[in-house]
């Protein structure tokens, strides 16, 4: 890879290596080279659909994605990745054992009857464990509720806490009234933020996510299957996540599926029938794998490059990036890549932290930049001693003259 070192006033020398690695693309017409050849994205039927690499985070494909809509059971995603968290935190564990409420039970709560249910009832005692796959594999509304009361005291409390992750994840499009997704005012999600939630399972809560894979439950001798169809498609690798249906939303679906480094998540929300969101998920899920590569070309902990330091305990400094650089890139074309990077000032200082950033790293397809990532300090460099800084100012005049 070239590596080519600039900054705001100056272009500095080339240190000399090849990078190849290649730009993610929306894959409209006007950007299709006839290296990429990258047709449009399939037509969907839905209401609104996103497609996201998840170790990148590119969107390689959206339409209506902020638009705000009932999320249905897709809700039991924050809710899962609620007790997810409070299962990481130690405040709960697997084989704790949840005494069901009234307030659980389905004859007793006109809501849920006719509803997707773990039928429990009042006075059931249950462990945690079951009581998630009810939730994740069942879609019980009333496992939803069993855990909420439990992991916060009352579905207002974990309503409360599962907002407050809305908050903390940065969702601009969602808010939640129940734990259980029923058709609520004021209830609303999107698939952006869908898409959010599903990277934060996985990236956050990986054991509570190893649950969605799962392709059956039994309860209380009643066998119930995982309504996420995808999870049977031998052509794709499917390992969650969530089915959604109810009038008002229609039929959603969030997948997520890999291929080798590459892991993919696509939301469809406003299908219009049960099998549909499935074919419509697998169109967008076999495009983007068929015509996208995720690569790492930069790997934490490993020097990228090397400055000079003035006035410190060390001449030179190792620059890198602080977490692996992962790019969405057009299939074929990671030999194409180039990196540069741009100094934030035309000389580096002591004292210098670690993981200070100090530049950016462009990455670069033909001619253009595609990504960019901050250039960080590997290794703190403190202050040199008195007569080391006296020196170097003496050599930095030198070197500022001589230019």
């Amino acid at each position: 890879m070239n590596i080519v070192i600039t900054s705001r006033f100056t272009l500095g020398t080339a240190l000399g290596t090849l990078l190849a690695v290649s730009v993610a693309t929306t894959a409209h017409a006007e950007d299709v080279n006839l290296k990429t050849m990258i047709p449009g994205v399939p037509q969907i039927d839905a209401e609104s659909y996103i497609l996201i690499d998840d170790n990148s985070g590119k969107v390689l494909a959206e339409m209506n994605a902020d638009a705000r809509r009932d999320p249905a059971s897709l809700t039991k995603m924050m809710t899962s990745y609620v007790i997810g968290q409070a299962l990481k935190s130690g405040k709960i564990t697997q084989n704790d054992i949840v005494t069901v409420g009234k307030d659980t039970w389905a004859t007793g709560n006109p809501t849920f009857q006719g509803s997707s249910l773990m039928f429990l009832k009042p006075g059931d005692r249950v462990p945690v464990s079951q009581l998630s796959r009810g939730i994740i594999l069942q879609s019980g509304n009333d496992s939803c509720v069993a855990m909420a009361d439990y992991v916060a005291g009352s579905q207002d409390a974990f309503v409360s806490l599962m907002n407050n992750y809305v908050k903390a994840l940065g969702l601009q499009n969602t808010n939640f009234q129940t734990v259980h997704g029923l058709d609520a005012p004021g209830q609303h999600s999107s698939a952006r933020d869908m898409a959010l939630i599903g990277q934060a399972l996985i990236r956050d809560v990986p054991d509570e996510y190893a649950i969605y894979k799962e392709r059956e439950f039994t309860f209380n001798n009643i066998k119930q299957t995982n309504r996420n169809g995808l999870l049977w498609d031998s052509s794709l690798a499917v390992d969650g996540i969530k089915t959604g249906h109810t009038n008002a939303a229609g039929y959603d679906l969030v997948a997520s599926a890999t291929e080798g480094q590459m892991r993919l998540i696509s939301v469809v929300m406003g299908g219009r029938t049960f099998k549909g969101r499935e074919t419509e998920s697998k169109k967008l899920l076999t495009w983007g794998f068929r015509f996208f590569e995720t690569v790492a070309p930069l790997k934490a902990g490993k020097e990228f490059a090397s400055e000079p330091v003035w006035f410190g305990d060390s001449d030179r400094v190792s620059l890198s990036v602080e977490k692996d650089a992962y790019l969405t890139i057009p299939r074929g074309r990671m030999k194409d890549l180039k990196a540069s990077y741009v100094l934030n000032n035309t000389e580096l200082h002591a004292p210098l932290s670690k993981s200070q950033v100090v530049g950016t790293i462009n990455f670069q397809l033909d001619g253009k930049t595609i990504e960019q990532r901050p250039l960080v300090v590997m290794n703190e460099v403190k202050e040199g001693g008195i007569f080391g800084r006296l020196f170097d100012y003496i050599r930095l005049m030198f070197h500022r003259w001589l230019g």
